[in-house]
């Protein structure tokens, strides 16, 4: 790294304080300034060290991740990094909500082999967030729930589909920034249409049941964690296990997903590449492929597999990515067919899919 990043570290834990300095302190060109043990000592801590970056705990005395999160990012907006135990998981993505850049699972408070993962993935996102623009982190819009209580709104008309449109499959690669952006684009399909929708974002285990269930609760499509021999069917969405991969099968007229370990040595996973090359051999030119915010170059080989096989493709623009690793890829493949922001994305999905 060019410059030197300046860490704190806010956990009450005095295990994890310790275990995530030790990590961080391995990574060139980082520096620990610090630590707090809750939200209040780190918001001192952040106007008296000045770091570039925090990583943060949730459940914390006196005052929480939450509230320390909504504090710093009215008064003195920083990239936060969420090192969240997988009891918390539902927790995560309230916390990426109100402006968290990434989240790691909490590291075991013992050695274990889960340790060196641990300690591979917040390495990578250490480096992929601490220059991260948190302009883009902080202008997408919040969204929230329906009340429970509330009775639902009646739906409105169904669109009517172009008889030229051949999509029938949407698949979606995402990572750094991920959660958030599919949210947004979910949250913008207040019907269910015609066309299935399967995704990869990078997610540890564990966390991307509740991933579906958040996702699920905005959008007017079905929206749940994949598992092996659901149907892929119009109008439902599969979301990849955390550190697993979907593919597709076809079987006895029905496109069928699959859970399948990862490649030895594979970088990221759920992988975009996985599924985009299994959506490709089965699709051919009605799937459309989407490369949204993210760290590395995973999707970049799956969209040259859809474009071969006649599919269409669309990346995020670098204005709007929190990280534009993943969509730059994607793009200096030359298969990409449209560059859009965010904002812009849904609807460009629609229109190719003939809405």
């Amino acid at each position: 790294m060019s410059d030197q990043v300046r860490v704190l570290v806010v956990d009450d834990s005095a295990y994890n304080r310790r275990t995530i300095t030790k990590i961080l302190e391995t990574i060139s060109g980082v520096e620990v300034v610090g630590y707090a043990v809750d939200g209040q000592e780190g918001l001192r801590k952040v106007f008296d060290l000045k770091p570039d970056l925090i990583t943060l705990d949730l459940e914390m005395p006196r005052l929480d991740g939450f509230a320390f999160l909504r504090i710093l990012m009215q008064n003195q907006p920083l990239p936060v990094i969420v090192v969240s135990a997988r009891a918390e998981d539902e927790n995560v993505f309230r916390a990426l909500e109100y402006g968290a850049v990434e989240f790691v699972a909490k590291p075991a408070k013992s050695i274990s082999p889960d340790l060196i993962n641990i300690q591979e993935d917040l390495v990578r996102k250490v480096q992929a967030v601490a220059r991260a623009d948190m302009n883009k982190i902080l202008d997408r819009p919040r969204i929230d729930a329906p009340p429970a209580a509330r009775r639902p709104a009646p739906p409105p008309p169904p669109r009517r589909r172009h008889e030229d449109s051949l999509i029938e499959q949407v698949v979606i690669g995402a990572s750094t920034g991920g959660p958030p952006a599919l949210q947004g684009i979910f949250a913008a399909l207040k019907q269910s249409i015609p066309v299935g929708f399967a995704i990869a974002q990078h997610m540890p285990p564990g966390f991307t049941r509740a991933f579906a269930e958040r996702l699920n609760k905005f959008s007017g499509l079905e929206i749940s964690e994949a598992r092996s021999g659901d149907v892929m069917t119009p109008g439902r969405v599969l979301i990849a296990p955390g550190g697993k991969n979907l593919v597709f099968q076809m079987q006895k007229n029905q496109v069928l997903a699959h859970v399948v370990d990862p490649s030895p040595g594979q970088r990221y996973v759920p992988s975009a590449d996985a599924l985009f090359k299994s959506a490709s051999e089965i699709y051919n030119e009605r799937v459309l492929g989407v490369v949204l915010t993210g760290m590395g170059n995973d999707g970049a080989e799956g969209i040259k597999w859809l474009k071969k096989r006649g599919g269409q493709t669309l990346a995020e623009d670098e204005s709007t990515s929190v990280v534009f690793g993943m969509p730059k890829e994607a793009i200096a493949t030359g298969k990409v067919d449209e560059v859009k922001p965010l904002p812009e994305i849904c609807r460009e999905i629609l229109r190719r899919c003939g809405f």
